[in-house]
Protein backbone atom coordinates (compact mmCIF):
# COMPACT_ATOMS: atom_id res chain seq x y z
CA UNK A 1 0.00 0.00 0.00
CA UNK A 2 1.26 3.19 -0.85
CA UNK A 3 -0.17 6.66 -0.23
CA UNK A 4 0.53 9.95 -1.84
CA UNK A 5 -0.05 13.59 -2.23
CA UNK A 6 -1.02 14.50 -5.75
CA UNK A 7 -1.96 17.96 -5.41
CA UNK A 8 -0.75 20.62 -3.15
CA UNK A 9 -4.38 22.53 -3.41
CA UNK A 10 -4.34 23.38 0.28
CA UNK A 11 -8.23 23.24 0.58
CA UNK A 12 -9.13 24.57 3.54
CA UNK A 13 -12.33 22.09 3.90
CA UNK A 14 -11.82 19.21 1.12
CA UNK A 15 -14.31 16.88 1.00
CA UNK A 16 -16.70 15.46 -1.98
CA UNK A 17 -13.96 13.60 -3.86
CA UNK A 18 -15.95 12.13 -7.38
CA UNK A 19 -14.43 10.11 -10.14
CA UNK A 20 -16.25 10.42 -13.00
CA UNK A 21 -16.07 7.13 -15.21
CA UNK A 22 -16.81 8.37 -18.26
CA UNK A 23 -14.33 11.51 -17.83
CA UNK A 24 -11.38 9.71 -16.51
CA UNK A 25 -11.09 12.45 -14.10
CA UNK A 26 -11.03 13.02 -10.53
CA UNK A 27 -13.71 15.92 -9.29
CA UNK A 28 -13.55 17.41 -5.40
CA UNK A 29 -14.16 20.39 -3.83
CA UNK A 30 -13.35 23.33 -1.00
CA UNK A 31 -16.23 23.35 0.90
CA UNK A 32 -14.94 26.79 3.09
CA UNK A 33 -12.69 28.05 0.23
CA UNK A 34 -15.82 28.06 -2.07
CA UNK A 35 -14.07 25.87 -4.91
CA UNK A 36 -14.69 23.16 -7.02
CA UNK A 37 -11.74 21.58 -8.41
CA UNK A 38 -10.69 19.14 -11.15
CA UNK A 39 -7.52 16.59 -12.29
CA UNK A 40 -6.53 14.10 -14.06
CA UNK A 41 -6.20 10.31 -12.02
CA UNK A 42 -2.46 11.38 -11.16
CA UNK A 43 -3.46 14.68 -10.05
CA UNK A 44 -2.14 16.33 -13.61
CA UNK A 45 -4.00 19.27 -15.44
CA UNK A 46 -5.49 20.52 -12.36
CA UNK A 47 -8.92 23.09 -13.27
CA UNK A 48 -11.13 24.81 -10.57
CA UNK A 49 -13.98 27.09 -10.30
CA UNK A 50 -15.34 29.34 -7.87
CA UNK A 51 -19.07 28.98 -6.82
CA UNK A 52 -20.99 31.58 -4.63
CA UNK A 53 -21.94 30.14 -1.25
CA UNK A 54 -19.64 27.68 0.81
CA UNK A 55 -20.35 24.21 -0.62
CA UNK A 56 -21.56 21.18 0.80
CA UNK A 57 -21.43 18.26 -2.42
CA UNK A 58 -21.43 18.31 -6.25
CA UNK A 59 -22.69 15.63 -8.74
CA UNK A 60 -22.02 15.84 -12.14
CA UNK A 61 -25.60 15.35 -14.53
CA UNK A 62 -26.42 13.15 -17.37
CA UNK A 63 -27.38 16.15 -19.58
CA UNK A 64 -24.11 18.53 -18.61
CA UNK A 65 -22.87 20.16 -15.67
CA UNK A 66 -22.99 19.29 -12.60
CA UNK A 67 -25.86 19.26 -9.46
CA UNK A 68 -24.33 21.40 -5.80
CA UNK A 69 -25.74 21.78 -2.80
CA UNK A 70 -24.45 25.01 -1.68
CA UNK A 71 -24.56 26.31 1.83
CA UNK A 72 -28.54 27.54 1.12
CA UNK A 73 -30.14 24.83 -1.37
CA UNK A 74 -29.51 23.40 -4.64
CA UNK A 75 -28.21 25.02 -7.39
CA UNK A 76 -27.61 23.74 -11.16
CA UNK A 77 -23.37 24.38 -12.08
CA UNK A 78 -21.74 25.20 -15.66
CA UNK A 79 -18.45 24.77 -16.29
CA UNK A 80 -18.39 26.80 -19.09
CA UNK A 81 -20.02 29.84 -17.48
CA UNK A 82 -19.34 29.28 -13.91
CA UNK A 83 -22.98 30.30 -13.13
CA UNK A 84 -25.39 28.60 -10.52
CA UNK A 85 -28.76 28.64 -11.21
CA UNK A 86 -31.31 27.95 -8.30
CA UNK A 87 -33.42 24.96 -8.05
CA UNK A 88 -34.69 25.20 -4.84
CA UNK A 89 -33.68 27.25 -1.51
CA UNK A 90 -33.99 25.47 1.69
CA UNK A 91 -35.79 26.96 4.79
CA UNK A 92 -33.26 25.95 7.21
CA UNK A 93 -33.90 25.30 11.05
CA UNK A 94 -32.06 28.18 11.82
CA UNK A 95 -29.05 30.71 10.67
CA UNK A 96 -25.81 27.82 11.58
CA UNK A 97 -27.35 25.72 9.17
CA UNK A 98 -25.60 24.75 6.08
CA UNK A 99 -26.30 21.99 3.25
CA UNK A 100 -23.53 19.39 3.26
CA UNK A 101 -22.33 16.23 1.93
CA UNK A 102 -24.65 14.53 -0.74
CA UNK A 103 -24.81 11.76 -3.67
CA UNK A 104 -26.34 10.26 -6.44
CA UNK A 105 -28.41 6.88 -6.27
CA UNK A 106 -29.18 5.24 -9.09
CA UNK A 107 -32.14 6.71 -10.38
CA UNK A 108 -30.77 10.00 -10.39
CA UNK A 109 -31.89 12.09 -7.12
CA UNK A 110 -29.58 13.28 -5.21
CA UNK A 111 -29.44 12.60 -1.81
CA UNK A 112 -27.71 15.59 0.37
CA UNK A 113 -28.26 16.63 3.98
CA UNK A 114 -27.92 19.79 6.26
CA UNK A 115 -25.55 20.40 8.82
CA UNK A 116 -25.56 22.98 11.90
CA UNK A 117 -22.06 24.44 11.60
CA UNK A 118 -21.12 25.26 15.62
CA UNK A 119 -21.67 20.82 15.60
CA UNK A 120 -23.84 21.22 18.27
CA UNK A 121 -27.14 21.54 17.91
CA UNK A 122 -29.58 18.52 15.71
CA UNK A 123 -31.24 20.94 13.41
CA UNK A 124 -30.04 19.03 10.26
CA UNK A 125 -32.46 17.13 7.88
CA UNK A 126 -31.72 14.55 4.78
CA UNK A 127 -33.21 15.52 1.54
CA UNK A 128 -33.63 13.84 -1.83
CA UNK A 129 -33.56 16.21 -4.82
CA UNK A 130 -35.64 14.18 -7.69
CA UNK A 131 -35.07 14.08 -11.36
CA UNK A 132 -38.30 16.51 -11.22
CA UNK A 133 -36.18 18.53 -9.13
CA UNK A 134 -38.73 18.50 -6.45
CA UNK A 135 -37.22 17.99 -2.65
CA UNK A 136 -38.39 15.55 -0.81
CA UNK A 137 -37.38 15.10 3.50
CA UNK A 138 -35.63 11.73 4.39
CA UNK A 139 -34.91 11.96 7.88
CA UNK A 140 -34.55 14.91 10.37
CA UNK A 141 -32.91 15.56 13.43
CA UNK A 142 -29.20 15.54 12.44
CA UNK A 143 -26.32 17.48 13.78
CA UNK A 144 -23.39 16.96 10.86
CA UNK A 145 -24.78 15.31 8.32
CA UNK A 146 -22.34 12.86 6.28
CA UNK A 147 -21.36 10.36 4.13
CA UNK A 148 -24.08 9.22 2.48
CA UNK A 149 -23.82 5.90 0.40
CA UNK A 150 -25.30 2.92 -0.62
CA UNK A 151 -25.01 -0.94 -0.96
CA UNK A 152 -24.11 -2.26 -4.30
CA UNK A 153 -27.79 -3.45 -4.67
CA UNK A 154 -28.94 -0.22 -3.56
CA UNK A 155 -31.03 -1.56 -0.95
CA UNK A 156 -29.59 0.04 1.86
CA UNK A 157 -28.42 3.49 2.34
CA UNK A 158 -25.75 4.70 4.66
CA UNK A 159 -25.49 7.62 6.55
CA UNK A 160 -23.39 9.57 9.13
CA UNK A 161 -24.07 11.98 11.72
CA UNK A 162 -20.97 12.86 12.73
CA UNK A 163 -21.43 13.87 16.44
CA UNK A 164 -23.06 10.58 16.75
CA UNK A 165 -19.78 8.88 16.38
CA UNK A 166 -22.15 6.77 14.29
CA UNK A 167 -22.87 5.77 10.64
CA UNK A 168 -26.52 4.43 10.22
CA UNK A 169 -28.60 2.56 7.76
CA UNK A 170 -31.79 2.49 6.02
CA UNK A 171 -33.77 0.22 4.30
CA UNK A 172 -33.70 2.07 0.86
CA UNK A 173 -36.72 1.64 -1.87
CA UNK A 174 -34.67 2.39 -4.96
CA UNK A 175 -38.18 3.10 -6.92
CA UNK A 176 -39.38 5.79 -4.43
CA UNK A 177 -36.29 6.87 -3.10
CA UNK A 178 -38.09 6.28 0.92
CA UNK A 179 -35.73 5.49 3.46
CA UNK A 180 -36.97 3.56 6.56
CA UNK A 181 -35.86 1.40 9.35
CA UNK A 182 -33.01 3.26 10.72
CA UNK A 183 -30.57 1.47 12.77
CA UNK A 184 -27.28 1.63 13.90
CA UNK A 185 -24.59 0.41 11.21
CA UNK A 186 -21.23 0.68 13.32
CA UNK A 187 -19.79 3.00 16.18
CA UNK A 188 -16.59 4.86 16.65
CA UNK A 189 -14.55 5.16 19.81
CA UNK A 190 -12.49 8.68 20.66
CA UNK A 191 -9.60 6.89 19.06
CA UNK A 192 -11.21 6.33 15.67
CA UNK A 193 -12.23 9.88 15.04
CA UNK A 194 -15.77 11.11 13.43
CA UNK A 195 -17.27 9.56 10.67
CA UNK A 196 -16.71 11.89 7.69
CA UNK A 197 -17.38 11.32 4.05
CA UNK A 198 -17.87 7.84 2.89
CA UNK A 199 -17.95 5.31 -0.10
CA UNK A 200 -19.28 1.70 -0.74
CA UNK A 201 -16.53 -1.01 -2.42
CA UNK A 202 -17.56 -3.79 -4.79
CA UNK A 203 -17.10 -6.38 -2.32
CA UNK A 204 -20.11 -4.29 -0.06
CA UNK A 205 -17.90 -2.56 2.73
CA UNK A 206 -18.17 1.30 3.71
CA UNK A 207 -14.78 2.83 3.69
CA UNK A 208 -15.27 6.14 6.03
CA UNK A 209 -12.85 8.76 6.68
CA UNK A 210 -12.22 9.10 10.44
CA UNK A 211 -11.63 13.04 10.46
CA UNK A 212 -9.33 14.75 13.35
CA UNK A 213 -8.01 10.81 14.48
CA UNK A 214 -5.77 10.54 10.76
CA UNK A 215 -7.81 7.12 10.08
CA UNK A 216 -9.82 5.08 7.24
CA UNK A 217 -11.79 2.96 8.35
CA UNK A 218 -13.22 -0.47 6.12
CA UNK A 219 -15.98 -2.31 7.91
CA UNK A 220 -17.91 -5.27 6.05
CA UNK A 221 -21.20 -5.44 5.42
CA UNK A 222 -22.33 -6.39 8.67
CA UNK A 223 -20.50 -3.06 10.23
CA UNK A 224 -17.57 -5.16 11.54
CA UNK A 225 -14.62 -2.70 11.47
CA UNK A 226 -12.06 -4.82 9.20
CA UNK A 227 -9.30 -2.37 8.23
CA UNK A 228 -7.78 0.94 9.48
CA UNK A 229 -5.54 2.70 7.98
CA UNK A 230 -3.14 5.85 9.45
CA UNK A 231 -3.33 8.57 7.37
CA UNK A 232 -0.25 11.45 7.32
CA UNK A 233 -2.90 14.13 8.28
CA UNK A 234 -5.16 14.81 11.12
CA UNK A 235 -8.04 15.81 9.42
CA UNK A 236 -9.03 13.42 6.62
CA UNK A 237 -12.54 14.06 5.53
CA UNK A 238 -13.70 12.12 2.28
CA UNK A 239 -12.99 8.98 0.32
CA UNK A 240 -13.53 7.62 -3.09
CA UNK A 241 -12.37 4.74 -5.38
CA UNK A 242 -11.31 5.70 -8.96
CA UNK A 243 -8.84 5.65 -11.20
CA UNK A 244 -9.21 3.58 -15.01
CA UNK A 245 -9.60 0.45 -12.93
CA UNK A 246 -11.64 1.56 -9.99
CA UNK A 247 -8.97 0.57 -7.17
CA UNK A 248 -6.88 4.00 -6.45
CA UNK A 249 -8.49 5.79 -3.20
CA UNK A 250 -8.64 9.32 -3.07
CA UNK A 251 -8.68 11.15 -0.17
CA UNK A 252 -9.30 14.78 0.57
CA UNK A 253 -8.13 16.49 3.83
CA UNK A 254 -8.43 20.13 5.37
CA UNK A 255 -5.89 22.77 5.89
CA UNK A 256 -7.67 23.16 9.09
CA UNK A 257 -10.05 22.32 11.58
CA UNK A 258 -13.38 24.00 11.45
CA UNK A 259 -13.63 22.97 15.49
CA UNK A 260 -11.71 24.40 18.39
CA UNK A 261 -9.14 22.09 20.17
CA UNK A 262 -8.27 20.61 17.07
CA UNK A 263 -4.44 20.69 15.64
CA UNK A 264 -3.56 20.24 11.64
CA UNK A 265 0.41 19.60 11.13
CA UNK A 266 2.64 18.74 8.51
CA UNK A 267 3.08 20.81 5.09
CA UNK A 268 0.40 17.93 3.41
CA UNK A 269 -2.83 19.57 5.40
CA UNK A 270 -5.25 20.17 2.58
CA UNK A 271 -3.84 18.29 -0.67
CA UNK A 272 -5.67 15.80 -2.41
CA UNK A 273 -4.02 12.44 -1.64
CA UNK A 274 -4.44 8.99 -3.64
CA UNK A 275 -3.62 5.34 -1.74
CA UNK A 276 -2.70 2.49 -4.03
CA UNK A 277 -2.04 -1.00 -3.44
CA UNK A 278 -5.79 -1.63 -1.96
CA UNK A 279 -6.60 -4.69 -3.78
CA UNK A 280 -10.17 -3.29 -3.92
CA UNK A 281 -12.01 -1.82 -6.07
CA UNK A 282 -14.97 0.39 -5.96
CA UNK A 283 -18.08 1.32 -7.84
CA UNK A 284 -19.02 3.98 -10.98
CA UNK A 285 -20.80 6.87 -9.07
CA UNK A 286 -23.84 7.89 -10.98
CA UNK A 287 -25.07 11.20 -12.34
CA UNK A 288 -27.95 13.51 -11.42
CA UNK A 289 -30.92 13.02 -14.02
CA UNK A 290 -32.72 16.26 -13.95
Amino acid sequence: MEIKAIVDCKTVLGEGPLWDVAEQKIYWIDSLGDRIFRADENGKGVESWPVPQHIGSMALRRSGGAVLSLAQGFYLFDFETSKTQVIEEIAHKGPTVRMNDGKVDKKGRFVAGSMDTTEEAPLGLIYSLGTDRKVTKIDDNITVSNGPCWSPDQKIFYFADSRSRAIWAYDYDIETGAATNKRKFCDFGPEDGLPDGATVDAEGCVWSAGVYKSKIHRFDPSGKRIQVIDFPTVCVASVMFGGANLDRLYVTTMLRAPVPGVVETGPLAGSLFVIDGLGVKGLPEYRYGG
